[in-house]
């Protein structure tokens, strides 16, 4: 962490298996425990044995759910798509939003 941030910018979860940090208020994600993936050059395929829904990702949908996977903030997730498809960043804020917020309705992801 930077020396800017304050312990008050900082907030500890802590789950049975790990400790994680929200910092500045930006919230991490878990992909929900009934949720596999597998991906390929054109995205990936989503299923929720759970629920027994099936989703198809595009490569953009795919890489997004990939950088939650790994803990990754939502701006974070931002600056890398952004980066990573040349699109600019109010463009994919928006739909990075927007994409996390349909995982969540469909109870893909949760804030930890």
């Amino acid at each position: 962490m930077s020396g800017a941030s304050t312990a008050a910018d900082v907030k500890v979860c802590h789950t049975r298996f790990e400790d994680w940090i929200t910092v500045l208020g930006q919230p991490l994600y878990r992909v929900s425990d009934g949720v596999r993936s597998t991906n390929g050059q054109d995205g990936a395929i989503v299923l929720d044995i759970h629920q027994g829904q099936m989703f198809n990702l595009n490569p953009v949908g795919s890489r997004i759910l990939e950088l939650l996977e790994i803990g990754t903030s939502e701006m974070d997730t931002v600056e890398a798509i952004s980066s990573e498809f040349s699109t600019g960043r109010n463009i994919v804020e928006k739909d990075v939003r927007e994409f996390i917020g349909s995982l969540k309705e469909h109870k893909l992801v949760a804030e930890r």
